[in-house]
């Protein structure tokens, strides 16, 4: 993902996303709050929620903060001890391996979002979807206001990671509009 920001031009920072709440502009916000809060979270030192996402936001550096605090995210999850015990995030208290799946799946699917819009690699396979699934489903029935978009039906032989898309509320054939 990070390599994706930096690739982000400054003229799609308007555009639409699949995130249909977020342009460019305000995704990279949510993301970057997002990796503040599980860099956080994986040392057991949680923030409080963070201000509602705000596209005004973003900062004057954006191309190189959000990917320098991905890295550091990563480093903080290297840890064994940030999967253990229990920890917090967007003020939810969550176990440690749950917390370290929701990283994984906000940045792989923040990352589809914002490939999807610049016309960058937008797959996935990596580690983590297996749990990415299931942690997704496990939200779903708990059914939880604004987390996801509602699910897109998916294709039936469709990958695991098509799958994992779907659940999160993404159509995986979403195409950019034009202009």
């Amino acid at each position: 993902m990070a390599d994706l920001i930096e690739a982000t031009p400054d003229v799609a920072l308007g555009r639409p996303t699949p995130c249909e709440d977020y342009d460019v502009a305000a995704l990279l916000v949510h993301v970057w709050q997002a990796v503040a809060a599980f860099r956080a979270a994986a040392v057991k030192d949680p923030l409080p929620p963070p201000p509602a996402v705000d596209a005004a936001d973003l900062p004057d550096e954006w191309k190189t903060r959000i990917p320098a605090d991905l890295w550091a995210l990563e480093a903080a999850w290297r840890d064994p001890e940030a999967w253990t015990g229990m920890t917090g995030a967007g003020g939810v208290d969550l176990p440690g391996d749950v917390a370290g799946i929701v990283a994984l799946d906000e940045v792989v699917i923040h990352g589809w979002d914002l490939a999807k819009t610049i016309g960058g690699p937008a797959g996935y396979d990596g580690p983590g979807l297996p749990e990415i699934l299931e942690q997704t489903r496990n939200f779903r029935a708990l059914d939880v206001p604004g987390l996801f978009g509602p699910e897109v039906l998916i294709r039936e032989n469709a990958d695991l990671f098509e799958q994992v898309l779907g659940m999160t509320g993404r159509d995986p054939d979403w195409t950019p509009p034009p202009g």
